[in-house]
């Protein structure tokens, strides 16, 4: 008579295939826990469970989150020369560009910097005609999961999308890149060293660097934060909470509401801060 083998005997990997295809995971906590037994075990190493976990939390993020604010978007109006296109794109060092209306209300496309280079070496002497080379754009809520929104970017096979706000007004804009770094973590180049450690999205919301040295904060803020042997923010942030929290956890701290936008097992990466309400920092 054949016996079922004993649990104790199960390899890890039998039984992690047991417990994903013959039984019904009920949360999320369930699914990291496996995925933290699979690295404990070296079935898979830190980077891909990392991995897997950011890569769930694109359902708790929205574009608003990670978006550039419109106060930080680099936008050419339409009635732009090639001399002040090329300026532009040089300066700025980016590849898209939306193209704007005279009252930077509408944005009417986008143009790659590509197409201009390509129009240069052409030894063109007429004015590079951008409506030729426009692109439509993807218009999306604030509210737009980065699930929903990594789906589009491979569907429509777009790399921007502009986030509109509940009036219609533009509210910024977010790349595929800016997803991406949700899950594999920072993708930096040459020209990324210099980003600022925070960034105003306007209406009282900050985008902070989770490892922003406590003196910039202070100097940003205005504020002298009552901390001890802390010298980051993210230092601050854990000491609150007491542990490492999670993604989209919230704490007010010394009149400042924190927000975890990114976080993985070991460190938190990026915060979403406010004023409190009635508070003083």
């Amino acid at each position: 008579m054949n016996e079922e083998q004993s649990p104790s005997k199960l390899s890890f990997l039998q039984r992690f295939k047991k417990r994903c295809l013959h039984t019904l995971l009920r949360s999320n906590y369930e699914l990291l826990q496996v995925l933290k037994e699979a690295e404990e075990n070296h079935i898979i190493d830190s980077h891909s469970r990392s991995i897997i976990e950011s890569t769930m939390q694109l359902e708790k993020l929205e574009a608003r989150d990670v978006m550039v604010p419109k106060s930080k978007m680099v936008m050419i109006e339409h009635q732009a020369t090639t001399k002040e296109l090329l300026d532009i794109m040089i300066k700025s060092s980016h590849s898209r560009f939306p193209i704007i209306n005279s009252n930077k209300s509408k944005i009417q496309g986008v143009i790659l910097a590509k197409d201009l280079l390509e129009f240069l070496a052409g030894d063109q002497k007429s004015e590079f005609n951008y409506k030729e080379y426009l692109r439509d754009s993807i218009l999306v809520p604030e509210s737009k999961t980065l699930g929903s929104l990594l789906r589009d970017f491979q569907q429509k096979k777009s790399h921007m999308a502009i986030v509109m706000d509940e009036y219609g007004e533009i509210a910024g804009l977010v790349t595929l890149e800016d997803v991406l770094e949700q899950i594999v973590g920072e993708i930096e180049d040459e020209h990324d060293f210099e980003e600022d450690n925070i960034i105003d999205f306007g209406e009282g919301r900050f985008l902070l660097k989770a490892n922003t040295p406590i003196e910039e904060f202070d100097e940003f803020f205005g504020v002298k934060l009552q901390v001890e042997n802390i010298d980051t923010v993210a230092g601050l942030v854990i000491k609150g909470f007491t542990y490492l929290p999670e993604q989209m956890d919230k704490i007010s701290l010394q009149g400042f509401d924190f927000k975890i936008l990114k976080t993985d097992s070991r460190r938190i990466h990026l915060l979403e801060i406010e004023r409190s309400l009635g508070g003083n920092a």
